[in-house]
């Protein structure tokens, strides 16, 4: 009897323990069971839209993820992805070139993650702050430059960024971002990649351990010899990078960007990812690899609202709940283990 209790206790113990480090795939796989009961036969495209509708979100997420394991945060994402892919559309009419646009998107996006990462790491002010502000600077810049840069720039669109269908390099670009490989989006493929890349800088680098250890605490961290401040700044650019390519991959897909609508709620969106995916906002805690799965599992809440035939105005309403309820769990969940240990202890 006893050997029985220990096994059952051991097996009840293992699987607890792959629940709390791996719970954003069991949570991934019921959000999408449901959906493929609400759509009413789910096709095997429409389970690759998925991925699809997930690649802008979910490697900005990535970029978030970072900011977030340090213990920061950046609301200007979605200013920020108007401004870039809007600005990236200029130069590929500038330029009819799709590596110097992609090059471009990634660089301006980084100086635009310096900016934050400078005013958050270097002069150590608060990032809900600093973001908040370039928020509506990224925003407002996006709309200001799309009503005076020349029509033509703009693909002669009055109010919108529009790249030119009269280019050489159009049909490939718009290819590139609704093309195919084996049945498998081509942007789904490289939020894959990326998300691969950011699972092994974060787990098996220097740099990622830097990032964790600041995130766990920061003044231990300065105590060991980290360059917290120096940590900061690049995580920050490196989230703007994550942004351009974004933006780069948002313009192939749309063929345009509105400077009014392009990344609203996007930040919301990308925290959502990275709460749901099982990172802490208070840093130091979670997998990237968690982010993929945030990011698809929100992309599925929306096509099930969708499904559903729910009053498209309720959508963020009912986001922000699930969002609300991911962090009460993150926070309640900790509090209650440490409850019962200590009732068995006593």
């Amino acid at each position: 009897m006893k050997t029985e209790k220990k096994g059952t206790s051991s097996f009840a113990s293992a699987i607890s323990k792959i629940w709390s480090q791996y719970s954003f795939i069991f949570v991934c796989l019921i959000i999408f069971i449901v959906y493929a009961l609400t759509c009413n036969g789910l096709t095997w495209n429409g389970a690759m839209n998925i991925f699809r509708h997930s690649a802008v979100i979910g490697i900005i997420a990535l970029g978030m993820g970072m900011v977030c394991l340090t213990g920061e945060i950046d609301l200007s994402v979605g200013s920020m992805l108007a401004l870039v892919s809007g600005f990236s559309v200029v130069i590929f009419n500038v330029t009819d070139n799709i590596l110097l646009t992609l090059l471009f998107a990634i660089i301006f996006g980084a100086v635009c993650g310096l900016v934050n990462g400078v005013l958050v790491g270097g002069v150590q002010m608060p990032a809900f702050i600093v973001t908040l502000a370039t928020m509506l600077i990224y925003r407002s810049f996006a709309q200001y430059f799309c009503q005076h840069i020349p029509k033509e720039l703009c693909g002669g669109g009055s109010s919108v960024y529009r790249i030119a269908s009269d280019k050489a390099a159009f049909q490939s670009f718009y290819d590139f971002g609704n093309g195919k490989i084996a049945t498998i989006p081509i942007v789904g493929i490289i939020l894959i990649l990326m998300t691969a890349l950011f699972v092994y800088i974060a787990a098996c680098t220097k740099f990622g351990k830097k990032i964790y250890a600041i995130g766990s605490n920061a003044k231990a961290a300065v105590m060991s010899g980290i360059n917290v401040n120096a940590v900061k700044i690049i995580v920050f650019v490196i989230a703007g990078a994550l942004v351009g390519v974004g933006a780069f991959l948002w313009i192939s897909m749309n063929g345009s960007a509105d400077p009014a609508t392009t990344g609203n709620s996007y930040e919301m969106y990308a925290i959502a990812a990275v709460v749901l995916g099982g990172i802490s906002m208070s840093g130091g805690k979670g997998k990237c690899l968690g982010i993929i799965f945030g990011a698809m599992s929100y992309t599925i809440i929306d096509k099930i609202i969708v499904a559903l035939k729910m009053d498209s105005l309720i959508n963020d309403a009912i986001k922000g709940i699930i969002l609300i309820v991911v962090i009460l769990i993150q926070v309640a969940g900790p509090q209650i283990k440490a409850k019962l240990a200590k009732q068995k202890i006593g």
